[in-house]
């Protein structure tokens, strides 16, 4: 007779999951909504902005932005006080390069010049925001990561160079236990990411992903594949064989997703059986030649 109170224990620990993730996703459109309000308001007063920093709510440009948001902001300083200000908020790392930098943008800028102590407010009020759900996905994070340290999953999981608390939490929240699934193809249609044909009558239309599914587990799946293919030699490899393959090579879009799926059946694999990541079992001996060949 199966262990009631073990099985609970697990009903439990996926619907905690669960709820974390979904908080976590509720949280972070809100980070994002703010992040791009923040770069929308820079864009209308100090359009060349981006050109300074690529992401414009990175750390560094949001204390310059505390200080000298505007072109004018820029203009009036000197260029020692800027040079001063970009070492001190960068811990050393930003200096007189891209103080003369920024200079040279504000004085050539064609930003709006009405309004700018309303929007000086706006701006501020948008960093706290941006900064308060930060710290509230940041804490949504820490207890993932908390609950699943006291998982043997969570060790197993996470065994998977690439592979950290949220993906894993994540997987582990939105499929269940996967005792109750024959197979992986089982949790790419829970997912959403299984092909189907758009056919009508006798019309037979093109194949395509049904996304029919839960979205955050196939949004996460994504991303599975993006950090993989970043960060999990392997993973790496496999995205590159994908992109760079003479025949049918796929956009960088879709061989992220190829790799997530791969991510997605390399994690089941090890729930459903209880054994860490294997580096010389992740990709098979037809796929090591594949990627031998482009290396």
């Amino acid at each position: 007779m199966a262990d009631t109170s073990t099985f609970t224990c697990r009903k439990e620990n996926t619907q905690s999951f669960r709820i974390l993730c979904h908080e976590r996703k509720r949280l972070q459109k809100q980070v994002n909504r703010a992040n791009n309000v923040i770069v929308a308001l820079m864009d209308e007063y100090f359009s060349e902005y981006d050109e300074i920093w690529e992401k414009v709510t990175e750390p560094t440009s949001r204390e310059i932005m505390r200080r000298y948001p505007f072109p004018s902001d820029a203009l009036e300083a000197r260029l020692d006080e800027l040079t001063l200000a970009l070492r001190k908020v960068s811990n050393g790392t930003e200096g007189r390069v891209r103080a003369e930098a920024l200079m040279t943008a504000a004085g050539r800028s064609i930003g709006v010049t009405e309004g700018k102590r309303s929007a000086r407010i706006r701006l501020l009020s948008l960093q706290e925001k941006l900064e308060f759900y930060e710290k509230k996905v940041a804490a949504i994070e820490d207890e993932m990561a908390a609950v699943m340290d006291d998982l043997e999953l969570g060790e197993i999981l996470m065994s998977m160079k690439g592979v950290g608390p949220v993906i894993s939490a994540v997987f582990h929240g939105e499929v269940g236990e996967v005792s109750r699934f024959d197979n992986w193809k089982q949790v790419r249609k829970l997912a959403g990411l299984n092909l189907v044909e758009q056919s009508s009558g006798q019309h037979k239309g093109k194949t395509k992903v049904s996304k029919r599914g839960r979205p955050y587990l196939r949004h996460m799946l994504f991303l599975a594949g993006q950090v993989g293919s970043l960060h999990n030699p392997e993973m790496h490899g496999y995205y590159r064989c994908l992109w760079e393959r003479k025949n049918n090579p796929l956009t960088g879009y879709q061989a992220f997703v190829a790799v997530g799926l791969k991510v997605m059946r390399i994690l089941f694999h090890l729930a459903k059986n209880r054994v860490h990541y294997d580096p010389a079992k992740a990709l098979g001996p037809v796929r090591e030649q594949q990627i031998a060949v482009l290396a």
